[in-house]
């Protein structure tokens, strides 16, 4: 009776200890995603919209970096870690790296033509700012004729300036959950993923 007992315990155990694996694999799992399928370009930009960086590749993996955080429960009286994301991905390009932390990226079928390309390469020291409400504005209005399909989608950078213009007959986004803290957008069957950015779908009606 001991010996099964013994052996009864051991499994439990080891069933245990391969559920916490399992587990623990899923989570792991869940903070790597893959973009394949058609060329993709991926273009880095600052918070004010400068872009930064542009290279393309077949195959995007992405990785989000765990951290370990230190918290404390008033409950209990105690002292306890937790696994969080952190701001830093890793991005491998068709078997090239870049580390990458608070930029906004974007990544788009090379298929999907921007309707219109509002981001500077640099600072213009003569430019009014482009966080200039007027002057953003004044871009809108510039190209907003120039739409021909019913929605259009504006892609901006955290701090509001424009970056970049799209347009579908059929647009949706969707949560990743394999890539958090993205965005995927479909434009016409044409996959677009956005990190750290703010984006608007408009009816094109509205900006008639």
């Amino acid at each position: 009776m001991k010996k099964k007992a013994l052996v009864l315990a051991v499994c439990v155990l080891l069933t245990a200890v391969l559920t916490g694996c399992a587990r623990l694999r899923s989570g792991i799992h869940d903070l790597h995603g893959t973009i394949i399928g058609n060329e993709y370009i991926i273009d880095i930009f600052d918070n004010t919209g400068i872009r930064s960086l542009k290279s393309h590749g077949k195959r995007i993996d992405i990785d989000n970096n765990v951290v370990e955080e230190r918290s404390y429960s008033s409950t209990t009286d105690e002292w306890f870690t937790t696994k969080t994301l952190s701001s830093v991905i890793t991005i491998t390009i068709d078997g090239k790296q870049m580390i990458s932390c608070g930029d906004t990226c974007i990544f788009y079928d090379k298929r999907l033509v921007p309707e219109y390309e509002f981001y500077l390469d640099k600072v213009d020291s003569n430019s009014s700012g482009l966080l200039d409400t007027t002057l953003i504005s004044g871009l809108v209005n510039s190209v907003k004729n120039k739409f021909g399909k019913p929605m259009v989608v504006v892609i901006k950078s955290q701090m509001g300036a424009p970056i970049y213009a799209f347009s579908g007959n059929k647009v949706y986004w969707e949560v990743q959950e394999d890539l958090p803290r993205f965005t995927k957008l479909m434009i016409d069957g044409m996959a677009l993923y956005i990190h750290r950015a703010n984006f608007q779908i408009i009816d094109k009606a509205l900006l008639d």
